[in-house]
């Protein structure tokens, strides 16, 4: 009788084991493919890797960048967006994977001039509390095509930018970056 109540133990044990063992298993593959779907359609980490957009964002920060409003409305003026390199860029040696980080600076049928070290939108200068110094170079004046974009790195004298490689098509943006969670001490919502 001993034994046998033993090994029903045993038994029992192992079983109970390999249910553990299961159940752990299948919480892993539920939360490996949330995070697969939240980082493909809803949001994404990316890593700043230039300059070109200080003083906003610095090398070494991290920011989410949120997939989703872009499918519901168009990248407005202001706004921080994550792109793939368009075509042009890609001419350049860029690869179609290497993202980059930009501001959306006019959309389709506003006009873009940049002269006189100010960015002028539909022939009004922009107030420019963002960037780290004035452009020093003339660009347009020249209208946004449909569906696309001008872009421009907020340390203007140091950006690959709309105003080298022309309007970016709004297909190959990823979406917006709109908070910056490292490094701690400068956590926080991106202003657009």
């Amino acid at each position: 009788m001993e034994v046998e109540k033993k090994e029903t133990k045993a038994t029992d044990s192992g079983v109970s084991m390999w249910r553990q063992v299961h159940e752990n298993v299948q919480i892993v593959a539920i939360a490996l493919g949330l995070a697969l779907l939240i980082r493909s359609f809803i949001a994404e980490p990316r890593y700043i890797p230039s300059v070109s957009m200080l003083p906003t964002l610095e090398v070494g920060d991290r920011v989410v960048v949120e997939k989703i409003s872009y499918n519901f409305r168009a990248p407005a003026p202001g706004e921080i967006v994550v792109f793939d390199p368009p075509p042009e860029l890609q001419r350049y040696g860029y690869r179609k994977d290497q993202a980059f980080i930009k501001r959306v600076i006019g959309t389709p049928g506003q006009t873009i001039a940049i002269q006189d070290r100010k960015v002028y939108l539909n022939n009004q200068p922009l107030e420019e509390n963002y960037i780290a110094e004035p452009a020093a170079y003339r660009w347009g004046p020249e209208a946004v095509p449909d569906d696309r974009v001008f872009v421009m790195g907020d340390n203007r004298n140091n950006s690959n930018d709309s105003h080298v490689w022309g309007f970016l098509p709004k297909k190959h943006i990823i979406g917006r970056a709109i908070f910056r969670f490292w490094p701690l001490d400068r956590i926080g919502f991106l202003q657009n």
